[in-house]
């Protein structure tokens, strides 16, 4: 089970990145893939959340994927409910754009810092008089999602209605009594009211509020007794008796409103902060939140989405049709789709010539791969696939002066680590193979490397220029021949069937300005 936001958040201010990806082969994908796989500009396009528990959900599911198909097809269930039943999308709407404006409330009551009694707080984080304002500010936040969820119709779905029971039964906790009060401040510690029935035990009632109607009147009827039954001739005059009440009153706010901040506030916000039930019900709201976010990322994409088929199977597939990148479509809408069957042939091998959309439709099916395990819609007209337990995503790394083993060494490490950690239901994109050797070596190892993910069976794509090697492996009748297809020397941005012979490395050298031509004009300009 992953831990609670509000736990990871314990000595930060809440923040929407607040998670990493787990280590190589103990999560679907690692830092490195992370990288590569461009996850925050992914977030970025995905994110429509208005909480930032929300934002924080769908960040965490992004850098943590599920590789479990009964979770995925239940949270499924659940974005298809709320997509068929505008209703209750719009009610939780609004219940989450209420939230959204409390939220931070919450989390100053948590987090902030006290700027003391006659200081007015100037920063977002700041808690200025004794924090009863922000007390009752923080605790309605969490009283009124209740209330709010309470009173929505129970939805059908067993994700959506998990989602919502973790939020009412909070109502039963010790944090939600807290909360709701009073709160009873003895010398054994902070009781709710439940915990005080049948207790015998002294107690201060503590209540939000700097007047305490019983405490003034107790000092007010002490005073009375004290002028009633004082001699006559002992007795102050008026004038007298405001000379002596006045310091005390300006004393009862200090003493009362301090006791209050340092004895009940504090250690109350430090029970919620600890709460797991507290941290469960904030994850609720950001789960519903995140669902959500992906029925306006779908409404806004602009293309076709779909939910992806999930299946069960011995070993990754994957079935697409007019896929599209879900970063780059959001910018273009001329954005080329792709189709991919990677079925039983568990090899596929991407040639073409520089900027001709390889890199871009390995991201693609990568990314839509990623988007699948967090139960989000897919850019894309079908899409039928299975669970990756990982996902790796490879590309030539710049070698360390400290590593030792030069730019081959370092990138055969990779591998090595890739390798090791898949099984036949991973996905592997590998860009280039065996970067900084010679071409005899070059050929050796790739063949080595590609032999080895052939036989332990996952699904592997490698794009590479060397098309000898492509060549080798379709003689052996091995993988996926696919190329980048260009068409009056400009790249169509499809991937058709063969092996790409040509780089265009001098129509991009002309692009980009650093042609044969251009350096000798350079040269000449400069004699």
């Amino acid at each position: 089970m992953k831990e609670t936001l509000l736990k990871i958040w314990q000595d930060a201010w809440p923040g929407i990145k607040a998670t990493q990806p787990l280590p190589t082969g103990e999560g679907v994908i690692d830092e490195s893939a992370f990288n590569t796989l461009e996850v925050d500009k992914v977030f970025d396009a995905v994110n429509y959340a208005t909480t930032t528990v929300g934002q924080a959900v769908l960040y965490r599911s992004l850098t943590q994927p599920s590789d479990n198909l009964e979770e995925l097809h239940a949270k499924q269930e659940a974005v298809r409910e709320l997509s068929d039943n505008p209703h209750l999308a719009a009610a939780l709407a609004n219940i989450i754009g209420l939230a959204a404006g409390q939220e931070n409330d919450f989390y100053r009551l948590l987090f902030g810092q006290f700027v003391g009694s006659f200081t007015s707080a100037r920063e977002s984080h700041e808690i200025d008089g004794y924090g009863y304002a922000q007390y009752k500010k923080g605790v309605r936040f969490l009283l009124e999602l209740v209330e709010e969820i309470q009173a929505l119709e129970a939805p059908k779905s067993a994700y959506l209605k998990s989602l919502f029971d973790k939020i009412t039964a909070f109502a039963d906790t010790r944090s939600y009594s807290l909360m709701k009060g009073p709160a009873y401040l003895t010398e054994k510690g902070i009781y709710c009211k439940e915990e005080r029935r049948g207790s015998l035990l002294p107690a201060v009632i503590f209540m939000p509020r700097i007047i305490k109607p019983l405490l003034l009147a107790a000092v007010f009827g002490v005073y009375w007794l004290l002028s009633t039954f004082t001699p006559a001739d002992m007795r102050l005059d008026l004038p007298d008796q405001t000379v002596f009440l006045a310091p005390l009153l300006l004393l009862y706010f200090p003493i009362v409103g301090g006791f209050d901040r340092d004895k009940c506030i504090v250690p109350l916000r430090n029970i919620y902060k600890n709460s797991d039930a507290v941290g469960e019900t904030l994850d609720a709201l950001g789960q519903l939140d995140e669902l959500l976010s992906f029925l306006k990322f779908a409404e806004h994409f602009g293309h076709s989405m779909v939910l992806p088929t999930l299946i069960d199977s011995p070993h990754h597939r994957m079935n697409l049709t007019e896929a599209r990148n879900p970063v780059l479509s959001k910018a273009y809408n001329d954005y080329v789709g792709n189709d991919l069957v990677l079925d039983d042939e568990k090899l596929m091998l991407v040639t073409g010539p520089n900027s001709g959309g390889k890199t871009a439709f390995c991201k693609t099916i990568t990314q839509i791969q990623l988007l699948a395990q967090i139960g989000c819609f897919v850019p894309a007209k079908a899409a039928t696939l299975t669970v990756a337990d990982r996902i790796f995503y490879q590309v030539p790394e710049i070698s360390h002066l400290n590593d030792g083993e030069g730019r081959f060494g370092t990138e055969l490490k990779r591998t090595k680590d890739i390798f090791l950690a898949t099984t036949e239901k991973s996905l592997v994109v590998l860009d280039e193979l065996s970067e900084g050797t010679t071409f005899e070596e070059k050929m050796e190892s790739s063949t080595n490397v590609l032999n080895g993910f052939y036989r332990k069976g996952n699904s592997t794509v490698l794009i590479t220029h060397n098309h000898q090697l492509v060549d080798y492996f379709v003689k052996k009748k091995i993988g996926m021949p696919k190329q980048v297809e260009f068409a009056n020397d400009a790249p169509t941005y499809k991937l058709v069937p063969g092996i790409s012979r040509v780089s265009h490395a001098d129509r991009v050298a002309k692009k980009i300005g650093f042609s044969k031509e251009d350096i000798d004009n350079y040269l000449a300009e400069t004699k």
